[in-house]
């Protein structure tokens, strides 16, 4: 779903005291005891119902990547909690930073979550977020899933591997060396790295922890290496049998659709790939401050925490595990530097599309 989606009505006690401002004072100092006893009532009721802190409005703005049935239950579950009124745009991460970019002037968005985080980490060199050391639960977070100014917490995770259609291939475990051989020609697609921001975080990373050793993915290129497009159009092409094997796939979307009986199958190669934290982050530029933490300490809750392990994505929180899927001790991690990675990231991706298109 792409654009705002608002829940919920705005408050009837609100217009009504603005029409009886233009009335006697004494009809508006009536109006103003009525809609602040309703305000304490609504603040007393949310407060029973979460400890996050709801004061100050009704409403927070929300960007954030897929998956979609999980963001779904996120503001279902935050709006139950708190009372508050989430505004969801939803999208890529690409577009995501599009539109922060083309809002920049006038800034809309409170919080927002990335699928990249050396995303996060350039819109903090921007200096575009707000400190949150208090936030609940982010102690709990796995080692490096959090920055050392409380401005980015990874409250949910996910991986790449090797994606495969069991229809076309028995099994594989070819290392990301392997599948430059002749044997995987005209097989192979890959996510489009600047529009899919785990994939551009692989590739950096990759080439981090290799020395930039690009013959991996030049043999790809060479052997007809093909961008379908974003993570999920990726993926489909794998799942139609247009191509065998995606390389950089995102682990959730796989574990996904085997659940829901599609011949694939996904392994991680044995040198290693790049655990991706997805950062929420509060910006510097929001009105609603109180909101917009209350919003972060809802991701980081149990409630949410187990939404994200039933959505096959990785819980930010060491404390909680997932059944239905490689939990983050199973999974060979590339040695990187998340530091290099923003200063090369997106000329690595651009490099990768130029080999895909010659």
């Amino acid at each position: 779903m792409n654009g705002i989606r608002r829940t919920g009505r705005m408050i009837f006690a609100s217009a009504l005291a603005l029409v009886l401002g233009a009335c006697s004072s004494s009809s508006a100092a009536a109006a103003s005891e009525t809609a602040s006893a309703s305000a304490a009532a609504s603040t007393a009721a949310a407060a029973e119902k979460t400890s996050a802190p709801a004061a100050g409005g009704t409403e927070v703005t929300v960007y954030m990547p897929s998956p979609s049935g999980l963001n779904e239950k996120y503001v279902a579950g935050f709006e139950a909690a708190t009372g508050i009124t989430v505004n969801l745009f939803e999208g890529t991460t690409g577009e995501i930073l599009a539109r922060l970019e083309a809002e920049k002037d006038n800034p809309v968005a409170d919080v927002v979550v990335l699928a990249s985080w050396s995303d996060g980490l350039n819109l903090k060199a921007q200096g575009e977020l707000l400190s949150y050391p208090e936030a609940a639960n982010a102690d709990k977070l796995y080692d490096g899933w959090k920055d050392e100014d409380s401005m980015m917490f990874g409250t949910s995770a996910s991986a790449v591997g090797v994606i495969y259609n069991t229809t076309l291939i028995d099994s594989l475990d070819a290392d990301w060396s392997e599948l430059a051989s002749d044997q995987y020609k005209d097989m192979i697609a890959i996510p489009d790295p600047q529009k899919s921001g785990s994939c551009k975080d692989f590739l950096a990373g990759y080439m981090n922890a290799t020395g930039e050793d690009w013959s991996a993915f030049e043999g790809m290129a060479a052997n007809g290496m093909t961008i379908p497009g974003a993570n999920k159009a990726a993926l489909e092409s794998v799942l139609t049998g247009e191509k065998a094997i995606l390389v950089a796939g995102v682990d959730y979307n796989a574990y996904s659709n085997i659940a829901k009986g599609e011949p694939i199958d996904i392994y991680y190669p044995e040198s290693g790939t790049i655990i991706n934290p997805r950062p929420a982050m509060i910006l510097s530029s929001t009105k609603n401050i109180d909101q917009a933490k209350a919003f972060v300490d809802y991701l980081l809750s149990d409630e949410a925490q187990k939404m994200v392990a039933d959505a096959y994505l990785l819980p930010g929180r060491s404390d909680i595990q997932c059944d239905n899927r490689t939990n983050v001790s199973d999974i060979p991690e590339l040695k990187h530097d998340w530091s290099w990675m923003v200063d090369h990231a997106d000329d690595i991706a651009a490099k990768l599309v130029s080999l895909c298109q010659q």
